[in-house]
């Protein structure tokens, strides 16, 4: 049993940049899946991700590594 699990916690994972990792461990993330549909229906051949440092940036682009 986790740690996580026996406290009833989840964890929030700060500093976790790689999708998978963050999923396989079990902690709390913001779900942005919607965002790979957003980007498939804009049909663009360049995204700009314009976000402030340690908003999710690299997260995100994971999340697409994983899907894609």
């Amino acid at each position: 049993m986790r740690l996580t699990e026996r406290q009833g916690k989840i964890r929030m994972g700060i500093g976790i940049e790689n999708y998978r990792e963050m999923r396989e461990k079990g902690n709390y993330y913001v779900d942005k899946t919607r965002l790979i549909a957003e980007y498939l229906e804009a049909e663009d051949k360049v995204t700009l991700l314009m976000r402030p440092r340690r908003f999710g940036k690299t997260l995100n682009m994971s999340m697409l590594a994983e899907f894609f």
